[in-house]
């Protein structure tokens, strides 16, 4: 266990790949449910970034927890946990105005049907401008 000049504390270590108990309490403490971008399932499985197989030590700062279904799509369908420095993207988003979290990537669709024509429009920009031609000529009609 490793503490900051505060007495806080900063790392929590174990010597093997199964998580201690009190690990996995800060580990639960720390990230609040699934990791995973826009999932927040409020409980999940602890897992190694660096593979505990590639020397991954199995430590607080090497772990994230993932639901069931998000741990196996890390292990077998090819996704990737990956830890980066966020200092510099936390200090743009700051100044930028972005507050990102859990629920970010979520859609705030009701269950309403789609319009078809409005997202062709929306998103295909030749199909915009083609309607917008055609509305145009039928007006002159």
């Amino acid at each position: 266990m490793r503490h900051d000049r505060d007495g806080r504390i900063t790392e929590i270590g174990a010597r093997t790949r199964t998580i201690p108990p009190a690990l996995r309490r800060a580990l639960q403490h720390r990230d609040r449910g699934c990791r995973f971008p826009g999932c927040g399932r409020s409980f999940g499985q602890g897992h190694h970034i660096r593979h505990w197989a590639h020397g991954g030590p199995t430590t607080l700062s090497n772990l994230a927890l993932l639901c069931r279904r998000h741990h196996r799509a890390v292990h077998e369908e090819g996704h990737r946990v990956e830890q980066a420095p966020v200092d510099a993207l936390l200090v743009r988003h700051d100044a930028e105005g972005l507050h990102i979290h859990a629920r970010t990537a979520m859609p705030g669709w009701l269950g309403e049907r789609l319009d078809v024509g409005y997202a062709i429009d929306v998103l295909h920009p030749v199909a915009a401008r083609v309607r917008t031609a055609v509305e145009f000529d039928t007006a002159r009609i």
